[in-house]
C-alpha cells in the first residue's frame, strides 16, 4: 500500500470524531508544509488536525496551515491560518527527482498534478520548443527541461512565483533550457513567442478558454500539442471529459484550425460536481 494513503489512514484513526467533516483526506503536503481544507473553516477541529499530522509524518511535516480562501486571482493565491508546528510558508518540495522551492501562500503549487507532472514531460521530444503560459514556480517547466535539447519559455503574471521559478531553475541546472518570463502570458507570447512553439500547456483552468486562441499563436505554422486543463461541472448524468471537449470545439471551430483531441481524463474532483481535467489536443492547418 502507498505510504501516503497509510499515513492518511492512520490521521483518519486518530480523528475518527471527525469523520463528518473528512478532515483526516482534505489536506495536501508540499515539503515539510501540511496545508488542510475545512469545510466552514473549522478551527478547533483543524488543529486538532494539525496535530495527528505533525505526529503521523514525524519529522517530515513541521508546520501545518489551514487554507481559508479558495485559490482565487491571477495570482492564484490563497489565505492560510497557522495552526501548529514551525510558522513559516517557505519550503522545499521534491517530486520526480526535482527540487522546487515555494512560499505556499503567495504561489500556486498542487501535489495533485503529480501525475500529470510525470505524463506531459514523458511525451516531450528531444530538441522541442516549449512555451508554458502559466508556469507558477516552474514545476512543468522545469520537469519538461530535463529532456535533452528543448528550450522551455516559462511565463507567469505573478512576481514572486516569478522569482521563486528563477530561483528553481538555479537550483535544478536549467538554466540554459528554461527561460523564466514575467508577465500576462497574451502579451507575452504576442510581442516574444508567436509561431515558435511545438508544445504549449495551459494549467490554469480559470483563464484557459481566454488565452486557447494565443496558445495557437505561440504554435510553429506547422502546428503543434496544446495541454489544456478546465475546470467543469458535470452532473451524475453527464460527462465531464464531454463537457470540456465541448467547450473547446466552439472556440477552435470559430478559430478555423484543423485540430484533434490526442488524449483526455479527469484529473481530480474539486466538489460537488466539480472536476479538474486536461486534454490534449494537435493543431494544425495555421495560416
Amino acid at each position: 500500500m502507498n505510504k501516503e494513503i497509510k499515513m492518511r489512514q492512520g490521521l483518519k484513526a486518530r480523528v475518527a470524531n471527525m469523520d463528518s467533516t473528512k478532515l483526516y483526506n482534505s489536506y495536501d503536503v508540499i515539503g515539510d508544509i501540511a496545508v488542510i481544507k475545512t469545510p466552514s473553516n473549522d478551527v478547533e477541529n483543524a488543529k486538532k488536525a494539525a496535530e495527528a499530522i505533525i505526529k503521523i509524518y514525524h519529522n517530515r511535516v513541521k508546520a501545518v496551515f489551514m487554507q481559508t480562501s479558495a485559490v482565487h486571482g491571477s495570482f492564484r493565491v490563497r489565505h492560510l491560518e497557522f495552526l501548529s508546528g514551525e510558522n513559516r510558508t517557505i519550503t522545499i518540495y521534491k517530486e520526480h527527482g526535482c527540487f522546487f522551492k515555494v512560499d505556499v501562500e503567495c504561489c500556486y503549487i498542487s501535489p495533485r498534478l503529480l501525475f500529470e507532472h510525470k505524463r506531459i514531460p514523458a511525451l516531450v521530444a528531444q530538441g522541442e520548443v516549449i512555451v508554458n503560459m502559466f508556469s507558477g514556480v516552474g514545476c512543468f517547466s522545469i520537469l519538461m527541461a530535463k529532456i535533452p535539447n528543448t528550450k522551455v519559455y516559462s511565463i507567469d503574471v505573478n512576481p514572486a512565483a516569478y522569482e521563486f521559478m528563477r530561483e528553481n531553475v538555479r537550483l535544478n541546472n536549467v538554466s540554459g533550457s528554461v527561460v523564466p518570463l514575467l508577465g500576462d502570458s497574451k502579451e507575452v507570447v504576442i510581442s516574444q513567442l508567436c509561431g515558435i512553439a511545438d508544445r504549449v500547456l495551459m494549467p490554469l483552468p480559470e483563464l484557459a478558454l481566454e488565452y486557447l486562441p494565443y496558445a495557437i499563436l505561440a504554435l510553429k505554422r506547422s502546428g503543434g500539442c496544446i495541454h489544456y486543463f478546465d475546470f467543469q461541472h458535470a452532473t451524475k448524468c453527464e460527462d465531464p471529459i464531454e463537457k470540456s471537449c465541448q467547450k473547446i470545439v466552439k472556440c477552435l471551430d470559430t478559430l478555423g484550425v484543423t485540430y484533434h483531441i490526442d488524449f483526455s481524463r479527469v484529473i481530480r474532483s474539486i466538489g460537488p460536481f466539480w472536476y479538474q481535467t486536461v486534454l490534449d489536443i494537435s493543431v494544425s492547418g495555421l495560416k
